[in-house]
């Protein structure tokens, strides 16, 4: 068990990439805080995970390991501050920290405006900073620590109407490379994730190009998508994006890779 008894920490750990980052964790021994925002938050292009999501998958995952969760808001710090917090005392301590919280929006630059170009920012990028900031004493205080961000293959090559997303996740793989060689000498390694294609609400209710509105007809629409994409022929999976995260904080002389998770979409 690659993590055992090591306790991972991981924000927008509600659903999706999440969920199957903390259930990948439980799997390899960790015990997991699963942590994502108060709330339900409507005033999105799509809905966002909330407390309804966060008592879900700890009733579906208590049976997996041990895991518990608190609310959070990465684009401020007292709340950040107030996860580790909870984390600490729940646990003893932060072996490792998942940026995973995140957010999608687009269109022509022409009609994009300031305010979702900042929230996207706030989230994808201020967020990666305030957690790790709220985190550091933590994972200091670890004899093996790592930070594991969630960029995307967005932050490795720019699509059309995707400005400020991939601008915020090339900034996302650039902080990770950062914070690699700042806190190498703490003994802190610093990786990321770069999701290709995976059908979470990002995609299925905002992203994919379908005339369905029921979900069996969107994942429909999306594997067959995929299909055609896709070297490997399949979307990647929450369960994909887990495994990937035990590996990288697990591997003891691996920092500041940005490993890519997209079924050879993306081979950079």
């Amino acid at each position: 068990m690659q993590l055992k008894n090591r306790i991972a920490l991981i924000t927008g750990g509600a659903r999706g990439i999440g969920r199957g980052i903390a259930q990948a964790c439980l799997e390899a021994g960790a015990k997991v805080m699963i942590a994502d925002l108060p709330g339900r938050d409507t005033d999105w292009r799509y809905k966002l995970a909330g407390s309804e999501e966060l008592a879900r998958t700890i009733a579906e995952l208590a049976s997996v390991g041990t895991i518990q969760s608190t609310t959070v808001n990465v684009t401020d710090a007292q709340s950040c501050e107030a996860a580790v917090k909870a984390t600490v005392a729940a646990f003893g301590g932060v072996d490792v920290l998942v940026n995973n919280a995140g957010i999608v929006d687009s269109g022509p630059i022409s009609t994009f405006t300031e305010a979702q170009w900042d929230r996207i920012f706030a989230v994808n990028t201020k967020g990666i900073f305030l957690m790790s900031q709220a985190a550091l004493a933590a994972l200091r205080n670890s004899k093996n620590a790592v930070i594991v961000n969630t960029a995307s293959i967005a932050g490795k090559q720019g699509f059309a109407n995707m400005s400020a997303y991939c601008g915020s996740k090339f900034a996302a793989i650039g902080i990770t490379q950062s914070l690699a060689h700042e806190l190498a000498k703490d003994g802190i390694r610093v990786n990321a994730i770069c999701p290709g294609m995976v059908g979470t609400a990002m995609w299925l209710d905002h992203l994919l190009p379908t005339n369905a509105t029921d979900t069996a007809g969107k994942d429909a629409d999306f594997e067959a998508m995929m299909k055609r994409m896709i070297p490997l022929g399949r979307p990647q999976t929450p369960a994909d994006m887990g495994q990937a995260v035990v590996y990288l904080a697990s591997a003891p002389n691996v920092t500041g890779v940005a490993l890519s998770v997209a079924g050879g979409y993306e081979m950079a």
